[in-house]
């Protein structure tokens, strides 16, 4: 049996950077197929995706960002990820993700202390831990110094997702 793993995946750091590499069809993205491939063949996987809800105002956008978001967590659901909803917080027309990042830690230090998994794997450019999933267009330094493991993705990476 492999190593138990929590895969906590920051969605919306995901998001922008995927899109950063011009990858379309976000919403039907083969989450689950890109985890796979980077962790442990036999690695026994728990993959959490954490994203902040969106409300709807009534306004054209926001029904249309409400609905694709319905669609991705529908396309979560199918591939059996369980996803966490923090909230948005709109400011100056712009949103901006609230209690997403506590709730990952949250579940990591809960899972840790319950000898839940023997690693983590974080997807994001935001944190340290075990091993540091980002984007070699983009990477953070400071990550690749203090992380014991690191994989850095261009588009080849997760053109088939």
């Amino acid at each position: 049996m492999g190593k138990r793993t929590l895969v906590i995946i920051d969605g919306s750091n995901l998001y922008f950077k995927l899109k950063d590499l011009q990858v379309k069809n976000l919403i039907d993205f083969n989450y689950d197929g890109l985890i796979k491939s980077l962790a442990d063949k036999n690695a026994n996987l728990k993959i959490r995706y954490y994203i902040g809800a969106i409300r709807t105002d009534g306004s054209k956008k926001s029904l249309k960002m409400f609905k694709e978001q319905r669609r991705l967590l529908a396309n979560l659901k199918k591939q059996k990820i369980v996803y966490s909803l923090g909230y948005l917080l709109k400011s100056d027309g712009k949103y901006h993700e609230k209690g997403v990042d506590v709730q990952m830690v949250v579940d990591m230090l809960r899972g840790a202390y319950r000898k839940e998994f023997d690693q983590v794997i974080l997807v994001s450019s935001d944190s340290d831990l075990v091993i540091y999933i980002g984007f070699k267009h983009r990477p953070s330094y400071a990550l690749l110094k203090t992380c014991k493991r690191s994989i850095l993705l261009d588009k080849k990476d997760v053109k088939e997702f």
